[in-house]
């Protein structure tokens, strides 16, 4: 009768620990924050919303896109000429993001607008125009239900670190662990960081870690201390080295380098064979990245004709790299300096929106660079009238392109930053890591809401569920000990008949 009511009390305790375990371990109702980055590039504007648990807020890779909307227009350094229509150009996004944020939430969801490359060129060209769209923008984001924290011109170094600290806080690369998994985490190699390499319409960034940092060129080094870890970083942001103002430095310096002074008509092998385009010189001249090369010429318009030759093209596009002098141990182009290249890079923005277009980011593994130029040849050498039926879906101007920034990109990595076929299959071009998009924005965010701490955070060696489970296991091991214990010293009646 005893072994029966001890039997009975210890499988009632054990089932009352368990019930405690799964109770306690029940999922809290989700405490969702919120938070809005817009990026203000040359070309066009795009919202990021994202959302992150608040109890976690300090984990690494939390953090998720919810939405991106992109805005109708152009970039809001577009407005230059009616800087009151910069602002309002915003509302349809904002309009979904309220959509998108619970209502309750709205005064708490902070906002953030940061202006790219675009933005710099024009506060180099017309600082007063800057102001006014600036102050337009920011207007628009004050009226909105949400927390305005400003709206503001980031600087090239910026704009590469956050993109640097985007995509490793997305692939896990600053991922820190705590208690006893330390000591087993120990065991293997820490994960490497992955280079960053940005490509806007306005400007390009390079980012990544070396060894071999020297302190020659102290302007391209940034130090980082995240999660407990310290991260020594090189950055350059070149400024009229977007595809877009890339392709206007091209043609100044062909128009430039042209023979004829009378002939308003240039032959350009960047573009499709049977490709016209008419440029008004007096805009053209205009422009920071192009101003530099003004010709007094005797006609008012450019007329421009595709010959599709890659080869050419290539030719063209190198003379933008200034690679004859450099006065450090090594240099990238036009005398900046560039440690060696390290590691891997995730190549993002541009560089994946061209890449992906001559579908050459599907593949599982990188494709090796000699069947990417081989691919980039073969689209630039296709006629105009064929390439516009085939792709009647894309925009012309940005169809007719395409030839363009492939040569670009490839000239760019090989003849500015020295990849070869060696080392091509370090770069991966991505457009989303999870379902977030690769750029700076989500970088910014966590860097301006302080949820990347320097500090490692603390917490408990175990997680609550585990710390459950382990005394649920432990209260069945001593009960189990307990039980046989008293049958080993209290042999019941019935055991011992039997043994009779």
């Amino acid at each position: 009768t005893i072994l029966l009511i001890l039997g009975f009390l210890s499988t009632l305790a054990v089932i009352a620990l368990i019930a405690v375990a799964v109770t306690q371990n029940q999922p809290l109702p989700k405490n969702i924050k919120y938070g809005i980055v817009l990026d203000a590039g040359s070309s066009h504007t795009n919202l990021y919303v994202y959302e992150w648990p608040a109890e976690k807020e300090n984990d690494t890779g939390v953090v998720k896109q919810v939405e991106v909307c992109k805005v109708e227009g152009p970039g809001i350094s577009g407005y230059s000429h009616a800087t009151e229509k910069a602002g309002p150009s915003l509302a349809q996004c904002l309009q979904q993001a309220k959509e998108v944020i619970p209502s309750a939430q709205h005064k708490e969801t902070p906002v953030y607008l940061g202006a790219t490359a675009g933005m710099r060129l024009l506060r180099l060209q017309n600082e007063s125009a800057a102001d006014k769209v600036l102050s337009s923008v920011g207007n628009t984001l004050r009226s909105a239900p949400f927390n305005f924290q400003g709206a503001r011109i980031i600087t090239g170094q910026e704009e590469g670190a956050y993109g640097w600290i985007t995509i490793n806080y997305l692939l896990g690369n600053f991922k820190q662990v705590s208690g006893w998994k330390k000591l087993l985490h120990s065991l293997k190699s820490l994960s490497e960081t992955s280079g960053a390499l940005d490509l806007g319409g306005a400007s390009t960034q390079i980012t990544f870690v070396s060894k071999d940092l020297t302190s020659e060129s102290p302007e391209n080094q940034l130090y980082f201390r995240l999660y407990g870890k310290d991260y020594q970083v090189y950055t350059h942001s070149f400024l009229c080295y977007g595809k877009d103002q890339a392709l206007q430095q091209k043609l100044a310096r062909d128009l430039q380098a042209s023979t004829s002074t009378s002939n308003s008509s240039l032959p350009d092998p960047c573009f499709h064979k049977g490709y016209e385009r008419t440029i008004n010189i007096s805009d053209f001249f205009k422009n920071p990245c192009t101003s530099d090369k003004k010709k007094q010429l005797p006609f008012s318009q450019l007329y421009i004709k595709g010959e599709g030759d890659y080869q050419k093209c290539r030719e063209n596009i190198q003379k933008l790299f200034d690679k004859s002098n450099c006065p450090y141990s090594s240099c990238s182009f036009n005398g900046i300096y560039l440690p060696p290249l390290q590691g891997d890079f995730g190549a993002f923005s541009a560089f994946y929106f061209v890449m992906n277009f001559l579908n050459l980011t599907s593949e599982p593994n990188p494709l090796a660079l000699n069947k990417v130029t081989s691919t980039i040849e073969s689209f630039c050498a296709r006629p105009w009238q064929e390439v516009k039926t085939a792709y009647h879906h894309i925009k012309e101007k940005y169809l007719s392109e395409y030839c363009f920034s492939g040569a670009y990109i490839l000239s760019l990595l090989e003849n500015g930053y020295g990849f070869t076929a060696d080392n091509w299959q370090m770069i991966h071009f991505l457009g989303k890591i999870g379902s977030s998009d690769a750029g700076w924005t989500l970088g910014y965010m966590l860097n301006l809401t302080n949820m990347i701490p320097a500090e490692e955070p603390a917490g408990p060696p175990l997680s609550h569920g585990s710390y459950v489970g382990l005394m649920v296991l432990c209260s069945l091991v001593l009960v189990s000990v307990l039980l046989f214990a008293w049958l080993l010293f209290h042999k019941p009646k019935c055991l011992q008949k039997g043994i009779v």
